[in-house]
């Protein structure tokens, strides 16, 4: 039987990958001491690995496929392919942010000011990279965490550190002085097991179907019965994705009105829908939209 070997990354994305993965119609079960979990696919085998180092195993042929943030492909610099953007974090649809921060005293303003500074960040070579390219001569050094509190109590003079709202940041008395990359969840492959037919159309519908999980997060759909007399006024309020479906109902002159909305629309759009003579409003979420 063709395997695909699938890598799932551990940490803080592991919960939203398995969850996302489950919502696309695999189920990956996991406990707190295995690293091969099983999934109900006889065509996948999956291992855990941390997204840190899982470009280096795709790019090297340990695994044909796996999840990643697109910030540590770009700093193993690894030869992989990109299936798909898959943006999605451990909290929310938004891509994460790696900045430039420093305390709010500090004298730093830009990136000119770090001259001959010290800089400490998880992201050491992407960072060397990124002041190199503009002409700074800085020190970066490796930090094995709590990096915030390093800059804070005086060990370096700024941090290059991940982030998607900020807000962490500035409760702890930080000052971000400019964002460097911003990262998503990306779906990559060895260049070897894309060549392979097989291995392609697999990777290819697991990227289908992922995509089509996330798109249906935002989404939900709605199904209300709706009377002839009505139904125009209830139409200029319902967007889609193409148009409503409509479907008359048994011997009535009533119809049947299904749509695909925006999850935060639905709370302004049902009250206007039974003001307009909606009945009977349904609203169900989705598990993927394709």
């Amino acid at each position: 039987m063709n395997q695909l070997t699938l890598g799932i990354p551990k940490g803080s994305l592991q919960e939203s990958t398995i969850r996302l993965f489950r919502q696309s119609g695999w189920r990956v079960s996991l406990s707190d001491r295995n690293y091969f979990p099983e999934i109900n696919d006889p065509e996948i085998n999956c291992a855990i690995c941390r997204a840190q180092e899982m470009s280096r195993y795709v790019a090297n042929g340990t695994f044909d496929v796996g999840l990643t943030g697109k910030d540590w492909i770009m700093e193993n610099d690894s030869d992989v392919l990109v299936v798909a953007d898959l943006i999605y974090s451990k909290v929310s649809q938004r891509p994460a942010r790696w900045v430039l921060a420093v305390p709010l005293d500090s004298p730093v303003h830009e990136l000119n000011d770090l001259a001959g500074k010290k800089i400490s960040t998880e992201l050491v070579n992407f960072t060397k990279r990124y002041f190199a390219t503009a002409g700074i001569d800085v020190n970066v050094e490796f930090s094995w965490g709590a990096t915030e509190a390093k800059v804070i109590s005086g060990l370096c003079d700024a941090i290059v550190e991940v982030t998607e709202t900020g807000a962490t940041m500035r409760a702890n008395g930080l000052r971000i002085v400019k964002e460097l990359m911003q990262s998503n969840t990306q779906l990559i492959s060895n260049k070897q097991a894309w060549a392979n037919p097989w291995k392609r159309e697999k990777m290819e519908q697991i990227s289908l179907l992922l995509q089509g999980a996330l798109r249906a997060e935002d989404l939900v759909g709605l199904k209300m019965n709706v009377s002839v007399a009505n139904l125009s006024g209830v139409m200029e309020l319902l967007p889609s994705l193409n148009a409503p479906t409509i479907a008359h109902l048994y011997q009535s002159d009533w119809l049947s009105v299904e749509t695909v909305v925006a999850k935060n629309v639905v709370r302004e759009l049902i009250p206007k829908l039974l003001k307009r003579g909606a009945e009977g409003i349904i609203e169900y979420s989705l598990n993927k939209v394709i």
